[in-house]
């Protein structure tokens, strides 16, 4: 295991700027993630727990193009992501209105507890990204299509609610 996390008797949130560290220092280390990496059999997603405890869970997702998440948050959780390789696209709500932000290979981005978003795979080839949220993800809300109204909220382990895996 590379030493990307710190031990603690009590659990520490870390803030935006750790978050986006951790995830660019896990990208970094192909030798750590690679092996882990599948694509989708399916049009479902696909996503792997890479670590957890009690500051941070770390997530290997992958994409095909076209798929996305749907509009969320992160309920208590600050979220980071970096974009391993393809491209991915993220739309977030803000000021009231659905800004659409492309995310192409080797850039990262932070999303603050209570940011309504949703990702998607974009371009023309798969799409592999990292993960991580603190404190561990534990609930999720979902909205409509303005990111204005609750459809629903999950608690979860799963970064998202399970799919076909």
């Amino acid at each position: 295991m590379p030493n990307f996390f710190g031990s603690t008797m009590l659990p520490v949130p870390l803030d935006l700027a750790e978050l986006t560290t951790l995830v660019r220092e896990i990208s970094a280390d192909e030798g750590f993630w690679r092996p882990h990496l599948r694509l989708p059999e399916s049009d479902a997603r696909w996503w792997t727990l890479l670590w957890t405890d009690p500051d941070v869970d770390v997530w290997l997702l992958s994409w095909l193009p076209g798929q996305a998440t749907e509009l969320h948050d992160h309920g208590d959780s600050a979220a980071a992501f970096a974009v391993l390789s393809g491209q991915l696209t993220e739309s977030r709500i803000e000021a009231g209105r659905l800004r659409v932000h492309p995310r192409p290979a080797r850039t990262t981005t932070w999303v603050a507890p209570g940011v309504v978003h949703d990702v998607h795979g974009a371009g023309q080839s798969p799409a592999a990204s990292i993960h991580a949220y603190s404190p561990p993800l534990r609930r999720m809300h979902y909205y409509d299509a303005a990111g204005v109204h609750v459809l629903r909220s999950v608690a979860t382990t799963e970064s998202e609610e399970p799919l076909e895996r």
